[in-house]
């Protein structure tokens, strides 16, 4: 989603074109809605049928689009259960895939987690069965899964970002819920994200907010910058760029939390040296070159992008600038003792 529509949603952009296109959003709201009660009521009722997998599922999920850090929690969580001597695989849907075959997260957690099974298929039971009888694998991770209802699991990680929650506060396409608040009831796990970036206050009404509709418990954690990486795998410490003129792009559902995290490592890049594009944007090479004569003008150093940008780039450098993505790793601000509670439970009922 680019810039502008964030604004129409957000309400930050003004004028007679976007409050026509709110209101026209917002009639199409209610159907959404109806639509996803009466899918969500078929299942917990029985009247569609929930698939179970021979091994445990964990989904990794949240109530909005895209944002939310699902891939970093991702890659912590396969580390976690690898650890424990399990053998996890990914399953996921593959949305807005390169080539036919693998997307930006796919590409992003097969650097993270080398290794390990990713299949990418709408039908993630296929998957599920797949991953377990030809992959080996003995506990499975449904990304992006809370509101994929087929598949079993033991156990729903809900992401919930303190920046932007709950989605303007509208559902699709007026706003970028997913399904009303109640939702959270299936939840097992609640993670807040980004909580880093927002004050206690903030935090503590979130909370409670969240204990509204679920008595799962809730973790607050934060995405740590460790460092950076370029195309050629090349690495720089987390203050390797604090004498560079910076400016940064992205493609994410979240560029204020991404340059957030650039202004937490000391890099000055102000909304006017962030460029942004729509999320899971496929870049070409007329989008270099615009990159390139954007930084001539800016007079700036070096380009700052994410690792999910940075796998869909092949040169260490856009025109004459080298090209530099943030590497970020799933830290807590609370004990993350009830979170490895709810896994460890998970693994024994599957």
């Amino acid at each position: 989603m680019d810039r502008f529509a964030l604004e129409v949603l957000s309400g930050t952009r003004r004028g007679p074109l976007a409050a026509l296109l709110r209101a026209g959003l917002s009639l199409a709201e209610p159907l959404y809605g109806l639509g996803v009660r009466c899918r969500n009521a078929a299942y917990d009722r029985g009247w569609k049928s929930i698939d179970r997998a021979k091994v445990p599922v964990i989904s990794v999920g949240n109530l909005t689009t895209g944002g939310t850090g699902k891939t970093p929690t991702v890659a912590w969580l396969v580390q976690w259960l690898a650890g424990q001597g399990a053998r996890p695989g990914i399953l996921s849907r593959g949305y807005r895939s390169l080539d036919g075959e693998e997307n930006d997260e796919k590409r992003l957690l097969d650097a993270l987690c080398p290794g390990v099974p990713h299949l990418q298929n709408p039908d993630r039971v296929a998957s599920a069965r797949r991953a377990v009888d030809d992959e080996g694998c003995t506990v499975l991770v449904l990304d992006d899964g809370f509101q994929h209802r087929r598949l079993g699991r033991e156990l729903d990680l809900v992401l919930i970002d303190c920046l932007n929650p709950w989605g303007y506060g509208h559902l699709l396409p007026r706003g970028l819920l997913r399904e009303p608040l109640r939702g959270l009831g299936r939840a097992g796990v609640v993670l807040l994200t980004r909580t880093d970036q927002c004050d206690a206050g903030r935090r503590d009404a979130l909370r409670q907010e969240v204990a509204r509709y679920t008595r799962a418990p809730v973790v607050a954690t934060a995405f740590q910058p460790t460092g950076f990486v370029n195309a050629a795998g090349e690495r720089l410490p987390a203050d390797g760029l604090m004498d560079r003129r910076v400016a940064a792009f992205c493609g994410i559902g979240n560029p204020a939390g991404f340059r957030r995290t650039l202004t937490g490592l000391g890099l000055p890049v102000g909304k006017d040296r962030l460029h942004v594009f729509p999320d899971h944007y496929h870049y070409t090479g007329r989008d270099l070159a615009r990159l390139g004569h954007w930084g001539d003008e800016l007079q700036t150093d070096v380009l700052v992008t994410t690792r999910k940008d940075l796998v869909k780039l092949s040169d260490v450098r856009i025109g004459r600038f080298p090209v530099w993505a943030v590497e970020i790793e799933l830290g807590f601000l609370d004990d993350p003792a009830p979170l490895e509670e709810a896994l460890r439970g998970a693994l024994a009922r599957g």
